[in-house]
């Protein structure tokens, strides 16, 4: 499993201009084969701080996630914003163990 992290701080305002681009990126993302989850969130405390969070099932389909139209549209949506910071890793999610709740 191929686990995404990630952190887009924008300009005041910013993150609510791109929530029509994210929506649209969510939604098209988790129907992708090999996406397991896709989701943009909102810190709490700084709206205008997006996480990213992704989980697929392995590197070719993120590989061919990478390739996609709606990639390419967010790049663009993202390459236009006026971002502050940006940080995206990826893990190798060889393990999981359940803090809370069920699976």
């Amino acid at each position: 499993m191929i686990v995404i992290m990630g952190f887009i701080k924008t300009a005041a305002g910013e993150a609510d201009r791109l929530q029509p681009v994210l929506s649209t990126m969510m939604s098209e993302s988790e129907k992708e084969d090999g996406c397991i989850r896709y989701v943009f969130s909102r810190v709490v405390n700084d709206p205008d701080e997006i996480v990213i969070s992704e989980l697929w099932r392995d590197q070719a389909a993120l590989a061919a996630h990478f390739k996609t139209p709606h990639m390419a549209s967010f790049n663009a949506a993202i390459a236009g914003a006026k971002i502050l910071h940006v940080s995206v890793k990826q893990y190798d999610g060889t393990g999981a163990v359940t803090l809370m709740g069920a699976d």
